[in-house]
């Protein structure tokens, strides 16, 4: 305690002041009234002592706290429930430890997610690499085939579009998360997102023959951004048209009500497995129907997109019978 600066000065002026009232009393008054002013000084100097080393020892309490804190163990809690100002100073400490415990846990859980994700990415680009460095090997060769040549020369093109397209996915899922993407709050007319939409799978549906029917009041809109929610709307058609046969049918229904406004894409296709349903708006999970082709992403990228926007997906699906995504947006809560 005495190691102290303050507390030193403070029993130095206490001690000064009790013999400079010692001696005027002993010069003006009585020597009884000088011991009597010694012995009331030295009790109040006593109590003094005391308290302040009960303070010190509590303050002493709060610095192994927080070195304790600092080391990691973040389950001490030293609440005592009493008033006063170093109970709210012990409360306070404790709410930052929580928050300290808190903000560690999203840590370590962002450095998963990362590692993760970049494992999920390199294995995603490591297949299209191996592949393109073989033929690009093979055309090497000035013996090969004109027709091999071409056909390779196509098989990396293609891989090339898959990588780009790959990147470009994972860049929007990226700032989706870091929350960098401003989304506009613009009144769509649904007729207008949908016919954006069909435009970017007309081709393939037209490929595999497949009729698209559109149920519904035109007249319907909802707020929104009409590009980022024709992406999510297009990664969805996208995955109804890759798992419906050849001539099959795709339909989206249009609806509106006080609560929300609902979009259900609907496909006669082969439909989702049990064990496959609950994961397949997770990042890089290929179902078992999944073509070779499918990198696991759009779905994923369709939900971030549609939560992102106070809006909610759901899937319901039977083998054999096909697959219906329901799409609803909220109301934007008033600020």
């Amino acid at each position: 305690m005495l190691r102290n600066l303050e507390f030193r000065i403070l029993l130095l002026i206490m001690f000064c002041i009790t013999f400079a009232a010692a001696i005027v009393a002993a010069l003006f008054l009585s020597l009884e009234a000088a011991v009597l002013i010694i012995s009331t000084s030295v009790a109040l100097i006593t109590c003094s002592v005391l308290f302040t080393r009960w303070r010190y020892r509590e303050i002493e309490k709060l610095s192994g706290y927080l070195r304790q804190i600092s080391g990691g163990n973040y389950a001490l809690d030293i609440r005592d429930n009493h008033e006063g100002e170093l109970s709210i100073l012990k409360s306070d400490i404790y709410k930052m430890t929580l928050m300290l415990s808190e903000q560690k846990e999203y840590l370590q859980n962002d450095k998963l997610l990362l590692n993760n994700a970049i494992s999920d990415i390199s294995h995603q680009l490591k297949t299209p690499l191996t592949s393109m460095m073989v033929m690009a090997d093979l055309l090497s060769n000035p013996e090969l085939p004109f027709e091999k040549r071409v056909e390779f020369t196509r098989n990396i093109s293609n891989q090339l579009e898959r990588i780009d397209w790959l990147v470009a996915s994972l860049l929007k899922l990226s700032k989706l998360d870091a929350g960098t993407v401003t989304f506009r709050e613009n009144v769509i007319p649904i007729e207008r997102l949908i016919q954006k939409s069909v435009e970017a799978v007309s081709i393939p549906m037209d490929i595999k023959d497949q009729t698209l029917l559109i149920e519904g009041e035109e007249s319907v809109t909802f707020i929104g951004d009409l590009n980022w929610t024709a992406e999510a709307i297009i990664n969805i058609l996208k995955n109804c048209v890759e798992h419906t046969q050849k001539g099959g049918l795709i339909t989206i229904s249009i609806s509106k009500n006080v609560l929300f406004t609902e979009i259900l894409i609907t496909d006669n296709g082969k439909g989702i497995s049990k064990e496959d349903l609950p994961n397949i708006f997770n990042r890089f999970y290929k179902g078992k129907n999944a073509s070779e082709d499918s990198i696991g992403i759009g779905l994923a990228l369709a939900k971030s997109i549609v939560k992102s926007q106070n809006g909610d997906i759901e899937v319901t699906s039977k083998q054999g019978k096909g697959t219906q995504f329901l799409i609803k947006f909220y109301p934007k809560p008033v600020k």
